[in-house]
């Protein structure tokens, strides 16, 4: 009730165990704090916030146009409801080393386990798009070692991503990643592999936990679990899933509503009302203080309650 009990530096000191348990972790993105419960629910390891899902909540696209403090706030509302550990998208750190610091203090703050920095140039775009530009190793090495000084909590991870790949090939971006390791990086994030064989260079080369990007409509396949697992990958995440999932049949329910002048044949599709109380756990709530839960929902979770619209 009224979010996770759970401290934060308890869930960063899980997630730095769990990436060196050899196992897979699975981290599909939130887009608000309703959806991370549901992840939790769902049984995954841990919960991810997307630079590109922040800035499309904003109606913005992907281009370096959100702030360190929207991406903050937005990990504060998702970190403050759920005891997985979340991971968040910082971009290039929104700056110079300085800007780099106080970025990772801000998503400490928020509750994040951790969160990534990029090597491109300011401003970003989407890493699965032409047209980007990354600065020399060097540079991005002194954000990972601000990145790393600043942290108060030594169990926060800092992960450091490249996008070299598309740019300057594989071996290139594999060197980078030896030298972003050297600069302090608890794991590396190889942005836009194009195949297995890809993921495998970068397993060979580096030490540290791999993070791999299985984003749809991307340049990197849609491998699976057990794909990704027996290439050694650490961390897998599904940062755009959800909120397409959800826009699809946002966009799709608006078409029927507007032909068909009626929403009756989309209520089979929509989650209940019975199941959103449960996720939100309304009942919680009402033992807390009763005059909130004074009702009966008929059916339990999967039936909808036929109570008016405010209840």
């Amino acid at each position: 009730m009224l979010g996770s009990s759970t401290p934060a530096s308890e869930r960063r000191a899980s997630f730095r165990a769990a990436l060196g348990s050899g196992r897979l972790l699975r981290l599909p993105g939130a887009f608000n704090a309703l959806s991370a419960l549901a992840i939790a629910d769902a049984g995954f390891d841990g919960v991810y916030v997307s630079g590109a899902v922040v800035a499309a909540g904003l109606g913005l696209p992907d281009v370096g146009l959100t702030t360190a403090t929207e991406v903050a706030g937005r990990t504060l509302e998702i970190a403050r409801v759920t005891s997985l550990p979340v991971l968040a998208d910082a971009d290039t750190g929104f700056g110079e080393p300085m800007n780099v610091a106080r970025t990772v203090q801000s998503l400490e703050d928020a509750g994040a386990a951790g969160c990534h920095v990029e090597d491109q140039v300011m401003p970003k775009r989407c890493g699965h798009l032409d047209g980007k530009a990354v600065v020399g190793a060097t540079e991005m090495a002194r954000r990972v070692r601000a990145a790393v000084a600043a942290r108060r909590d030594p169990g926060f991870v800092v992960c450091a991503r490249t996008d070299a790949r598309s740019l300057e090939g594989l071996d290139a971006a594999i060197e980078r990643a030896k030298a972003y390791v050297d600069a302090g990086a608890d794991m590396v994030f190889p942005e836009a592999l194009t195949d297995e064989s890809e993921f495998a260079a970068f397993r060979a080369a580096v030490e540290v936990p791999i993070l791999a990007n299985m984003t749809e409509f991307g340049k990197s396949p849609l491998l699976s679990a057990s794909t990704l697992r027996s290439l050694g990958v650490d961390v897998v995440i599904y940062p755009v899933t959800l909120l397409r999932l959800a826009m699809g049949a946002v966009e799709a329910g608006l078409r029927e509503i507007r032909d068909a002048g009626t929403q009756e044949s989309l209520v089979p599709s929509m989650q209940t009302r019975a199941r959103l109380y449960e996720l939100v756990d309304y009942e919680a709530y009402g033992a807390f203080d009763g005059h909130l839960f004074d009702f009966v929902v008929p059916g339990g979770p999967t039936s909808e309650s036929p109570g008016g619209a405010g209840r």
